[in-house]
């Protein structure tokens, strides 16, 4: 059985997070599943499924798989996260390649 690593009443003093999720309109989608419903599927408690889909907590990449799951659906599908501005994206800095060198100074 899958459980968070912190409670949902702790996650309510939280910061809001930034991963969105369409949990609510898949479960009505789904034969009107219950949080409870979600919860017995996936493992965790029914204050879990509140606080994931109020976007007060962020569930672990494994509940996030369990939850696609649960409606058949991509991860992607279920959970969004907004993309950063091109602006604000550093690219990697790769240092270059050295060839190495012979004693004598020449290269390999």
């Amino acid at each position: 059985m899958v459980r968070p690593a912190k409670s949902a009443a702790s996650a309510t003093s939280a910061k809001p997070t930034r991963v969105t999720n369409d949990m609510r309109r898949l479960r009505f989608a789904n034969s009107e599943m219950t949080q409870a419903d979600l919860a017995d599927r996936t493992g965790v408690t029914r204050q879990t499924i509140i606080a994931i889909e109020q976007g007060r907590y962020s569930p672990s990449l494994e509940l996030a798989f369990l939850i696609a799951h649960a409606f058949g659906v991509p991860l992607d599908a279920v959970f969004q996260y907004p993309a950063q501005p091109a602006a604000s994206v550093t690219p990697p800095v790769i240092p270059p390649v050295i060839s190495p060198r012979t004693p004598s100074g020449e290269e390999s």
